[in-house]
């Protein structure tokens, strides 16, 4: 599975270490089905995606929405479990972090969002 860092550049914080990328439709359907936890390094990046559900899911996550560009459209906070975030019209793609990340970095709309290749072995 491909891995990538998450990075806030307009705040300069790393807002997950080694994120997965669903890019395939099964993958993406997937997402973070049957997790119960994971670490504040963890993340998951959905691309393409314009809009994000929690059904199924066990615990709550931030959604970022991010235009092609990677500028930041749209955070949902603390997302809850069994719910329907909305479209994002111009969204490209949505990075799930653990529920607290976009306050503890301060991300917000507007920030740019990178991505870069991480190893097997990190």
């Amino acid at each position: 599975m491909r891995r990538v860092r998450v990075v806030n550049v307009t705040r300069q914080q790393t807002l997950a270490e080694r994120a997965e990328v669903a890019e395939s439709f099964i993958r993406r359907g997937i997402g973070l089905l049957g997790r119960s936890d994971w670490s504040r390094a963890d993340g998951l990046v959905i691309i393409p995606s314009d809009g994000v559900h929690s059904f199924f899911m066990q615990m709550p996550i931030d959604v970022l929405h991010l235009a092609r560009d990677g500028t930041v459209k749209k955070v949902l906070a603390s997302m809850k479990p069994w719910r329907i975030g909305p479209i994002v019209w111009g969204g490209h793609a949505a990075v799930e972090l653990p529920a607290g990340t976009a306050e503890r970095t301060g991300t917000v709309v507007g920030d740019h969002i990178d991505f870069s290749e991480v190893s097997a072995e990190e």
